[in-house]
């Protein structure tokens, strides 16, 4: 970020309120988020993260230190656009939320999008509010929006539009040097698309880690979602953002949302990779920027999550 662009944005934040800390009630504890307040009467947009271990900010312990959702939200404040991002249940902040973090479910998060919009109504007085998801977290705001109360609208950015399992395929067959452990990882994929464990000692080279146990029952629910179907029954306003050098998910993700639910508004935007940062599809240099908390987010996609709210 330039020192003047740096200055603007610091000076269209002075119209929103310092971030604050905020919870929602969770199954055994609380839920936990950042607030940026824009002001009485302005939309909010409630952040959902992707997968894994991914905080709040967008940043995870295994390696992306980019910050995504931070700066979308710091950018969408410059534009008079609340925001509450959060951590999910049983991690970082929410950790006291439940036991074990990885014993959870998509309608576990969707039920936790639904008691944050509740919370996020009755504190600001909201109307409603809207939500949008992440990578995996765009799946979990188009299963939230099967019980729309006090939703707006969904944003699904950077969401698959293809079952888990056929993108795990994809991702493992398109990098050679997955060759030696190629048949059983799609071996593995395929029994738990069929509800069996996986047993570790079966799997050569670093596929224990990716299916380890205690993550085996959340692929198990994960892998029987159809991001399309989910958008098909969609009832709200749905805006679908995609950035067209993400390489983990696609162009083709996104027009498979787009084709299933017509109403819905499809950006497709150049030069943006998965952390919505500017990236070549050079796979070194867009994977540099994971770890960049000083490149921006792409205006872009700022934008068109600002025209979609405010309209």
């Amino acid at each position: 970020m330039t020192m003047v662009t740096g200055l603007i944005l610091a000076a269209a934040l002075a119209g929103a309120k310092p971030p604050i800390e905020v919870t929602a009630a969770g199954p055994q504890g609380a839920l936990a988020g950042t607030m940026i307040d824009a002001g009485k009467g302005k939309p909010i947009v409630l952040i959902i993260p992707g997968s894994g271990p991914t905080d709040r900010d967008g940043n995870s312990p295994l390696g992306i230190t980019a910050a995504p959702y931070r700066l979308l939200a710091e950018a969408l404040a410059a534009k008079g656009i609340s925001t509450v991002r959060i951590d999910k249940r049983g991690m970082f902040g929410s950790k006291t939320a439940v036991a074990d973090g990885n014993k959870v479910t998509i309608a576990d998060y969707a039920g936790d999008v639904a008691n944050w919009v509740g919370t996020i109504r009755k504190q600001t007085g909201a109307k409603c509010v809207w939500v949008l998801g992440h990578s995996e977290g765009s799946l979990v705001a188009l299963a939230a929006a099967q019980k729309p109360a006090g939703v707006c609208g969904i944003v699904s950015m950077s969401g698959a539009g293809r079952k888990l399992g056929d993108v795990m395929r994809e991702q493992f067959r398109a990098n050679p040097a997955n060759a030696p452990i190629l048949e059983p990882a799609l071996k593995a994929i395929a029994a738990l698309e069929a509800g069996r464990d996986v047993s570790p000692a079966d799997l050569p080279g670093p596929l224990p880690r990716v299916f380890a146990p205690q993550v085996q029952g959340y692929y198990k629910d994960l892998l029987s979602y159809d991001p399309a179907k989910l958008a098909a029954s969609v009832k709200l306003p749905l805006l679908i953002v995609q950035g067209e050098t993400d390489l983990q998910t696609k162009v083709t993700d996104a027009k498979a949302l787009a084709a299933a639910q017509p109403k819905a508004k499809l950006v497709l935007v150049p030069g943006v990779n998965h952390v919505l940062k500017v990236a070549p599809l050079d796979q070194a240099a867009n994977i540099a920027t994971y770890a960049d908390p000083s490149l921006p987010v792409a205006p872009e996609i700022v934008d068109a999550v600002a025209t979609f709210v405010k309209r």
